[in-house]
């Protein structure tokens, strides 16, 4: 790797295969933490289901989603977490990596079912539905 005025050159030795594949790898991290660092990353997730919400505690972002008890979950550092509405949060960093990661774990703690949609899904995914018994049931008759 060369820095010239501005400017961040990735080189590669060969044209062996290996030695492609690296040079794309690299040259998406570098363009990874640059656009990190200038612009940030962001992922927002939505809480679909009644009762289900978000409230930040201190740094400590808690949510109620359904079980016994709440669940507290601490962002690891240089991760921030905003709740605009009981109903939305939004992960932003400046590590896309880590960004993901984060929105990957709090959505795991109650993954959309296919039934009534319920859970921690992202902004604009779409979940595949499902019938159900009551559809099975009325198809069996004929």
């Amino acid at each position: 790797m060369e820095i010239k005025e501005n400017t961040i050159l990735v080189a590669r030795p060969t044209d062996l295969k290996h030695h492609r594949a690296l040079h794309g790898l690299w040259r998406a991290l570098l363009a990874n933490m640059v656009k990190g660092v200038t612009d940030g990353y962001l992922r927002k997730l939505e809480l679909v289901g009644v009762g289900y919400r978000a409230e930040l505690k201190g740094k400590k972002l808690q949510l109620l989603l359904g079980f016994s008890h709440p669940i507290l979950f601490a962002p690891p550092e240089g991760i921030k977490i905003e709740t605009p509405t009981q109903n939305n949060i939004t992960v932003s960093g400046i590590d896309r990596a880590l960004v993901g990661q984060v929105a990957a774990k709090i959505r795991s703690f109650r993954p959309p079912e296919p039934y009534k949609g319920k859970g921690v899904k992202y902004e604009g995914e779409y979940i595949r539905r499902k019938a159900g018994k009551a559809a099975a049931a009325s198809g069996a008759k004929a």
